[in-house]
């Protein structure tokens, strides 16, 4: 493909979804209320989403190259997000993530692989061409020696990097603050500016994001909405009231829904309308991707809460 319009570069993982009211343990097992085998991982549902709300994506990361390696790709694929320049690795699949979603509140425990680190993407893998071909690049630093090559090569071409800053009660990782003066658009998880500022206020701390580099920061805070800082204004977008069964896969979601608003030359507000809606509806469905509405879809659910949009491109 070589009219992309978002190339990720990251994480995708085969998770196994498991619905349940309690978890089991050593002495006393329980019954689940659901389950899905079903692609995740940051930027691999980013990009998925992106694709269902009708851009032209490609993804650029590792799988294995079994059956389970199949399975993690298949709603990729059935997305038409474009695999020309991923790695597959001799073996089996280990970005395998466990997913317990409670069934009463939708939140989630993960259990991953231990050796899903082992064989990252490495900068001399890439494809600098086919990484530049694309306006947008996806990175959340899972691969950190290639998402930071990759990075700078954007910045050389004048073009946009997107960042997934996960959730995080730390301090940020050293290889994902390298990321972030190479970075356009940093959009994290709840705690992540405080991680990465040691300011516990968010706007202040948005603000000290923007002298780093970004020229937006957007903080996403589950049902509480986002905060979004720019250079020209700060404001809160709250959530959308919905019926939640699962909540995995929102902030990547909202991610993947940013860039078709950034695609769209939406200003900051209208974009994280768009972004926190996809989201919404994505929740009220078991699995990260199954519950991704289309651009239509989305469109109508903002007009039945009085929001108008329209599509540009």
């Amino acid at each position: 493909m070589s009219d992309l319009q978002i190339v990720g570069l990251g994480l995708a993982t085969l998770d196994v979804l498991i619905r349940l009211k309690e978890m089991p343990t050593w002495e006393r097992g329980t019954r689940l209320n659901g389950f899905r085998l079903e692609g995740g991982g940051l930027v691999g549902t980013a990009m998925v989403a992106a694709a269902k709300l009708g851009a032209r994506v490609g993804f650029v990361g590792t799988a294995g190259t079994d059956e389970a390696a199949d399975l993690k790709l298949k709603s990729m694929v059935e997305c038409g997000v474009d695999l020309s320049h991923l790695v597959r690795r001799d073996g089996p699949e280990d970005q395998i993530v466990v997913v317990h979603v409670h069934a009463e509140t939708g939140e989630r425990v993960f259990a991953g692989m231990e050796a899903w680190r082992r064989q990252p993407l490495r900068a001399e893998e890439l494809d600098r061409d086919y990484i530049t071909s694309a306006p947008y690049l996806h990175i959340d630093g899972f691969h950190n020696e290639a998402a930071l090559q990759a990075a700078k090569w954007m910045r050389k071409a004048g073009k946009t990097v997107v960042m997934d800053g996960s959730k995080t009660d730390r301090p940020v990782r050293e290889h994902q603050r390298a990321l972030v003066p190479y970075v356009d658009v940093l959009i994290t998880g709840a705690g992540f500016a405080k991680g990465l500022t040691g300011i516990e206020d968010i706007w202040q701390a948005g603000e000290a994001i923007l002298e780093m580099g970004p020229r937006i920061f957007v903080e996403t805070v589950g049902d509480e909405g986002s905060y979004t800082i720019t250079a020209d204004e700060q404001f809160h977008t709250p959530a959308f009231q919905v019926d939640v069964v699962d909540t995995t896969g929102a902030g990547d979601v909202f991610h993947g829904a940013y860039i078709v608003g950034l695609l769209q030359g939406w200003n900051p507000r209208q974009i994280a309308q768009f972004s926190t809606a996809v989201s919404a509806i994505k929740c009220t469905t078991l699995g990260g991707r199954a519950g991704i509405p289309s651009f239509e879809e989305t469109l109508s659910f903002l007009r039945e809460h009085t929001i108008e949009l329209e599509r540009r491109v």
